[in-house]
C-alpha cells in the first residue's frame, strides 16, 4: 500500500514539473515569448535612435542653412537690422 502511495505522489510530481502549468514546458514557452519580445524591443530601440539622430539632423540643419544664408547672402530675419563695418580705403 505504501508503495502505491509513493508511486501517486511521484507520478503527481512529475505531471506537476512536466505537464502543469507553472511547470517546465510553460516555463520554456515563456523563456522563447520573452526572447521574441526582447528582439522585437531591440529593434524599436534602434529604430528610435535613428529617428532621433534623423532629428537632431534636421534641427541642426535647419540652423546650418540659416547660418549660411545670414553670413553669405546677409539675410535677416523680420524685425532685424544689418550692420556691417568696412574698413576705408588706402
Amino acid at each position: 500500500m505504501l508503495t502505491v502511495l509513493l508511486a501517486a505522489a511521484l507520478l503527481r510530481i512529475n505531471f506537476e514539473i512536466w505537464l502543469d502549468e507553472s511547470g517546465v514546458r510553460y516555463t520554456a514557452q515563456l523563456r522563447q515569448d520573452l526572447q521574441a519580445q526582447q528582439a522585437v524591443n531591440e529593434q524599436a530601440r534602434l529604430r528610435n535612435e535613428q529617428l532621433t539622430a534623423e532629428l537632431n539632423d534636421l534641427a541642426d540643419g535647419t540652423e546650418m542653412i540659416e547660418e549660411w544664408a545670414r553670413q553669405q547672402r546677409s539675410m535677416l530675419r523680420p524685425g532685424e537690422v544689418l550692420v556691417q563695418y568696412t574698413t576705408p580705403p588706402h
